[in-house]
């Protein structure tokens, strides 16, 4: 049915669409994922999301225990739009619903750290999936995320400042996790499934009153 689906919106987009989805496709990964614990500047949380795009990183781990995760269009340019956001917010749960769901999916828990024994960038292993956490802008993570780490993660730094902006730090990690991901031998790509989802995640997201359409497809097939 879904295959059915996905043939029958692709009618209602231009054939350049269709091509564009195939591009983005054939470089979005799911074998890196970014975690995001109480970003609460509207600029920072919509930085991050423009760099999960560009850099093809598909899925980002919102938690949202102290702070509402918001964004600015101004800033994210409909980024949110081609990503899948997964947001937490379930009170004390939230951040071991986020790390439990994340383990399932075979992911090992990295965290962003100045201060703690660490890989820099360029070293974290990445053979297997890897999930990378970004803390709140004043804090950097929590002691309770940091708990659930396997390993934490710096970004070297040569002057006197000792610390990133969060979107800056985040858009520096996927930039070198996404490099050595292409120049490594490792199988980084969606598998078809993981395609067919995006594709008609972005069907829904492109088409005007796309619920309508759904509608009658149904309708037509059961």
């Amino acid at each position: 049915m879904q295959t059915e689906l996905i043939k029958y919106l692709s009618g209602f987009v231009t054939e350049a669409r269709l091509k564009r989805f195939e591009e983005v496709l054939a470089n979005r990964t799911q074998h890196i994922a970014i975690g995001l614990e109480n970003i609460y500047q509207p600029h920072n949380a919509s930085a991050v999301l423009r760099s999960c795009d560009c850099f093809g990183i598909q899925d980002i781990h919102i938690i949202e225990n102290e702070n509402k995760y918001t964004f600015n269009p101004d800033v994210s340019l409909g980024s949110e739009k081609w990503l899948s956001l997964k947001r937490y917010n379930d009170g004390g749960k939230s951040l071991d619903n986020c790390i439990d769901s994340l383990k399932q999916q075979g992911y090992a828990i990295a965290v962003t750290s100045l201060h703690k024994t660490s890989h820099t960038i360029e070293e974290v292993p990445i053979k297997n999936k890897l999930a990378l956490f970004f803390g709140t802008e004043m804090r950097g993570a929590t002691p309770e995320l940091e708990s659930k780490a396997e390993m934490f993660v710096k970004i070297p730094m040569m002057g006197f400042t000792e610390s990133f902006n969060i979107s800056v730090a985040a858009a520096l990690s996927m930039y070198a996790l996404s490099s050595r991901l292409r120049k490594e031998e490792i199988a980084w790509q969606l598998s078809e499934d993981e395609k067919a989802e995006l594709r008609l995640q972005w069907l829904r997201n492109t088409i005007p009153k796309v619920e309508l359409l759904e509608k009658d497809f149904l309708q037509k097939h059961t």
